[in-house]
């Protein structure tokens, strides 16, 4: 029954390995148009060239005899793609060293994306430089009629993101929070998360097994931390809101082949089956919040 089973995976594995384009498996060279300079450990790097890519999906980015390494796209309007990344490790402060008309190799975009309907009251939580995608979405989001509440966090002014950008846009209400009330609330961006679904209207009939339903928010998109991801789990789950996470894990492939990214215990991969993922899948992953596992499959607690 198990060599079955495993069978019957191979095939779904070969499958929908194969229907991802040649051209997304392999690296492209795509040339740096523009630098930008975000933070004192953040770049802005806009290529030259699409791939295509919807909100929330990622790519792989690589640098020959150096690595390559998993990056959300914070942006792709058909004519230029945008990664913005945080300069920390050997990859990345080789990648960091680039200038513009540099060439770097690009492939992708790869995994699932947030899915929205026209018109809907959306939340936006960005933690870090999960501001970056969440610009993404929301550049789109606004051009479907959508209405949002943007809240960004960071540990300090010095290291908040996308704020031009996301108040540049249409029906956008933005909320900032600061771990040292640098600026805007003094806190973690789930606290304002929270107070903003509790203060929902709650018809008489909402409350049953001591949950709320909020009525003007329709979705909850979120990206960042890992241990914010999980608040924000647990707070829309409470408020029955539903919600789309984007999860990270070690990427090697990018598209399902490695199995490096599988979480437990349900085993799907997240770079095909995530890294946005719906909450209701979320809270079966027993290893959320919880830990990870290195290059090498070995876990690590979230401290």
């Amino acid at each position: 029954m198990r060599s079955i089973v495993n069978f019957q995976l191979s095939i779904f594995n070969y499958t929908r390995v194969v229907s991802i384009p040649l051209q997304s498996r392999l690296p492209r060279t795509y040339r740096i148009k523009e630098i930008k300079q975000e933070t004192e450990m953040v770049r802005t790097y806009t290529f030259d060239g699409s791939l295509g890519a919807r909100p929330g999906q990622f790519v792989m980015v690589w640098l020959p005899g150096v690595d390559e390494v998993p990056m959300s796209v914070a942006f792709d309007d058909g004519a230029v793609t945008k990664i913005t990344f945080f300069a920390v490790g050997d990859m990345t402060d080789e990648l960091a060293r680039a200038s513009v008309g540099d060439l770097i190799g690009l492939r992708g975009p790869f995994g699932t994306f947030y899915e929205w309907q026209p018109g809907q009251h959306i939340v936006l939580v960005a933690g870090g430089y999960g501001a970056a995608p969440m610009y993404f979405v929301a550049k789109e989001t606004v051009g479907h009629g959508c209405t949002l509440e943007v809240i960004v966090g960071a540990r300090g002014k010095e290291h908040l993101l996308y704020l031009e950008e996301l108040e540049s846009l249409p029906h956008v209400s933005l909320h900032i929070a600061t771990n040292d009330g640098s600026v805007g609330y003094k806190g973690y961006n789930v606290d304002v998360l929270e107070k903003l679904l509790a203060s929902c209207p709650v018809p008489p009939d909402s409350a049953r097994g001591g949950k709320k339903k909020c009525l003007p928010v329709d979705q909850v998109f979120a990206c960042g931390p890992e241990r914010m991801l999980k608040r924000v789990s647990e707070i829309t789950a409470h408020y029955s809101v539903p919600s789309q996470l984007s999860l990270e894990r070690y990427m090697k492939c990018g598209y399902g082949l490695c199995g490096n990214c599988t979480v437990d215990p349900l085993g799907i991969r997240l770079c095909v089956e995530g890294p946005v993922v719906k909450n209701d899948l979320c809270v079966q992953i027993t290893e959320f919040g919880r830990y990870h596992r290195d290059a090498l499959g070995k876990k690590t607690m979230f401290s």
